[in-house]
């Protein structure tokens, strides 16, 4: 059962209201114990605008995610949800934004009202209720007791939204101006809520494009079902890039966490796929590894039984800031990644000589 903190703002507000506001030295304190209590939430705040840009600009930007409604108190539980969907990245920044805007807005009220009219009630009541109403925030709970805005967001699901693989039939989606979303049907055997999947017997051809395909196996992440994707990779489709940023399937493979990642892989690696492919942002198939997690990905990649990622200079590739794979594998602290980096690169396993090795600026 959720906290109500109207369990707490009633006692307090009633508590403020006999403070003795002609006494100097309970103003003092008051002004001590605000101040104080403040500052460590602006920081705070501060803190995660910084960090929520990792998530707007970073790889999961695009995934879409199906938001529910706030909740509203002693609404019917038995309430038919509305579900919006809204691109990750874009929802983040919009929160973080909001966070920090109407923080900053409340000080400057209190301080206001306290300067200009000397009410100490407010002090007190924010002194108390302000932690309280931060913990109310998702990306504020998700940097304090979720472990950060890093690594794994998108799959941590701190809005308490949906993937669309979660969605059911008698789900409403609209977009974010509130008109309906109709939404295509997933390919046969994809999961659907509660683990159970869809029949089999009479499966209809999936008219999505390739980059559709692409795209929306990489928006249900280690979830999603490969068959459809699989199924329809050939010689002439394994080296496909998106229209916007430059993906190709061995980063999507390299990168999704899939259970079947070897098998995958094995299958685009047979059809000629290049894992030294760079998207816009020059990020080949072992930055995404190393970015968003996949020990297997990673694995396979460096393995002399995979790609043999060290001969062919993916470990040592720079991308347009100058980051090689290690540095994002550590910066998103994805420690299983690290280790298989660095024992590959330590493992002298490259060739004699550059030559037949692609070069790189």
């Amino acid at each position: 059962m959720a906290f109500n903190k109207m369990f707490v703002m009633l006692p307090v507000m009633l508590a403020a209201r006999k403070i003795d506001g002609e006494n100097p030295d309970t103003v003092f304190m008051l002004r001590c114990a605000y101040g104080a209590v403040q500052s460590i939430i602006v920081l705070l705040v501060a803190y995660i605008y910084i960090s929520s840009r990792s998530v707007s600009s970073g790889k999961d930007k695009d995934r879409l995610i199906y938001v529910p409604p706030a909740p509203v108190p002693f609404e019917d539980p038995n309430t038919k949800k509305k579900y919006t969907e809204k691109k990750l990245g874009a929802h983040v920044a919009s929160q973080a934004t909001s966070l920090l805007g109407s923080t900053l807005f409340g000080i400057c009220m209190t301080v206001g009202l306290h300067y200009y009219k000397g009410m100490i009630v407010g002090l007190a009541i924010q002194s108390i209720m302000g932690p309280l109403n931060l913990f109310e925030n998702a990306l504020a709970k998700t940097v304090v007791m979720g472990g950060g805005l890093g690594d794994g967001v998108a799959d941590r699901k701190i809005f308490g939204e949906k993937n669309r693989s979660d969605l059911t039939k008698d789900d409403e989606v609209v977009d974010e101006q509130g008109n309906p979303v109709v939404r295509q049907p997933l390919a046969a055997g994809a999961k659907q809520k509660g683990g159970k999947k869809t029949a089999a017997a009479t499966p209809k051809k999936d008219e999505r494009s390739f980059e559709d395909l692409l795209l929306d196996t990489w928006d249900l992440g280690a979830d999603a079902d490969m068959k459809p994707l699989l199924a329809v990779l050939t010689k002439k489709t394994v080296n496909y890039r998106t229209k916007e940023d430059s993906w190709t399937p061995c980063m999507i493979l390299a990168a999704i966490g899939v259970a079947t990642t070897k098998e995958c892989l094995d299958k685009c690696k047979s059809l000629g796929g290049n894992p030294a492919a760079v998207d816009k942002e020059g990020w080949n198939a072992l930055h995404w590894a190393a970015y968003h997690g996949s020990p297997a990905g990673a694995k396979y990649l460096l393995s002399d039984d995979g790609y043999g990622g060290i001969k062919l200079g993916l470990a040592d590739a720079k991308d347009k800031e100058g980051k090689i794979p290690l540095d994002h594998a550590k910066a998103e602290g994805n420690t299983e990644v690290v280790t298989i980096i660095e024992n590959a690169t330590a493992s002298g396993e490259v060739a004699a000589s550059d030559d037949g090795l692609r070069k790189r600026k």
